[in-house]
């Protein structure tokens, strides 16, 4: 079982592991042994309570991690044993989900200051004065 937080825990059930020959370090180890671990979650049919809000900034925030059937698929192979590569997808797991349940502070419009208004039509001021210095007379000679 994964535990997300306090209120959120994946069951094991609904996991799914498969496990592929690795790159990276290990030497010949890697030509022998299926270390990388690969996790599908089917998490369209998840009993896990995340809310509706929380799904869609998941979908939205890591696209590239969900088939078009809404499964999410994670892999790792930064370790040389099986073990380890499985605990580092559980935490992928529970990192995305905890990253996705922070909700956005909402954005407050502002203004600009009074001063920022005037160095503004200052700076247009000064760059108008600087191209019409190098405008030429207008007249052919």
């Amino acid at each position: 079982m994964i535990q997300v937080t306090d209120a959120i825990a994946i069951p094991d059930e609904e996991l799914e592991w498969t496990y592929a020959r690795a790159g990276g370090p290990g030497g010949q180890n890697v030509n022998k042994v299926s270390s990388k671990a690969v996790l599908r979650w089917h998490a369209a049919a998840s009993a896990a309570p995340i809310p509706l809000a929380a799904w869609a900034r998941m979908k939205a925030r890591f696209p590239s991690r969900f088939t078009v059937e809404g499964d999410v698929v994670l892999s790792a192979q930064e370790y040389r044993d099986q073990e380890r590569n499985r605990q580092a997808c559980e935490e992928k797991l529970a990192e995305m989900i905890r990253i996705a349940l922070v909700e956005p502070a909402p954005r407050k419009a502002t203004k600009p200051t009074r001063s920022a208004k005037r160095r503004r039509v200052a700076d247009k001021r000064r760059q108008s004065a600087k191209k019409q210095s190098r405008r030429g007379s207008g007249q052919d000679e």
